[in-house]
């Protein structure tokens, strides 16, 4: 057997025993329980989730991990009977989205990373701000996204990045185009959809991840700009007794985790 192997096994069951123990395992055990009980529901019960509820939901997805505390994010609730009709159609009458006490769409945007470093600086806690904190929201994440008239500001990252990458190493990649943009806001505000879920679930309720939606159609009947993306619908409320359709299952792990 490879020492190395050994070594690791060892370590991996020393945790495993570690966090078995009785003194370490409430807010484990309660975390499990809510992310091996979260289920994508496709059908809810008529029971309403309480306004209170899902401001709390709310404020707990926005505690979710962002790049630079940018928060790219919106959550648009669509309680208008209305709108919730329309929303339901361009949902493709699923019935995740029929029954669900609240719809919501989750929005990420590419437009207000320059405005949100601003209010950064305004509502930092520690007064006064440090200068590194003013360089950092200034110059840096000014030079990581501005691209310029024609990409031209684009164009001399790209060649400075890879001098740079030459001469002293690496160096995180800035943002050359729109999709870059687009693909950080994305990626930021879904760590804030899991968040929203797995809040749900924590307070008794339910929910389901949607991309099956007209998004256009969806953008138009939120009145959103080419600047806003929905990410996903999430129909939430409680889990109705044929809400889940099927087994849970997953891939072995080993299929997806590597040591290296």
């Amino acid at each position: 057997m490879n020492p190395d192997t050994d070594n690791q096994a060892n370590a991996q069951a020393s945790s495993q025993e570690k966090f078995a123990t009785p003194d370490n395992t409430p807010q484990l055990q309660a975390f499990r329980e809510v992310v091996e009980s979260r289920r994508s529901v496709r059908r809810f019960t008529d029971t309403p989730i309480p306004d209170d509820v899902l401001a709390d939901c709310l404020r707990l997805a926005m505690l979710a991990p962002n790049s630079s505390n940018l928060q790219p994010w919106e959550f648009y609730v669509i309680d208008d009977a209305d709108k919730r009709k329309r929303a339901v159609k361009n949902c493709m009458n699923q019935n995740a989205a029929k029954t669900a006490a609240r719809l919501i769409a989750v929005v990420a945007r590419t437009d207000v990373w320059h405005d949100h470093a601003k209010q950064i600086l305004r509502e930092y806690p520690d007064k006064p701000v440090p200068k590194k904190v003013k360089d950092y929201y200034t110059k840096v994440v000014a030079m990581d996204f501005l691209r310029g008239p024609a990409n031209v500001v684009s164009a001399a990252k790209w060649g400075a990045t890879q001098v740079v990458r030459r001469v002293k190493g690496p160096i995180k990649s800035p943002y050359y185009t729109f999709e870059d943009t687009k693909n950080w806001a994305t990626n930021n505000t879904a760590l804030a959809a899991e968040n929203l879920m797995l809040a749900l679930r924590a307070h008794g309720f339910d929910s389901c991840p949607m991309g099956g939606f007209d998004e256009p159609a969806m953008k138009r009947l939120l009145n959103l700009s080419d600047d806003q993306h929905i990410i996903m619908m999430i129909g939430a409320g409680e889990r109705a007794d044929n809400g889940v359709y099927n087994s849970q299952f997953r891939f072995d792990q080993k299929q997806f985790v590597h040591y290296v």
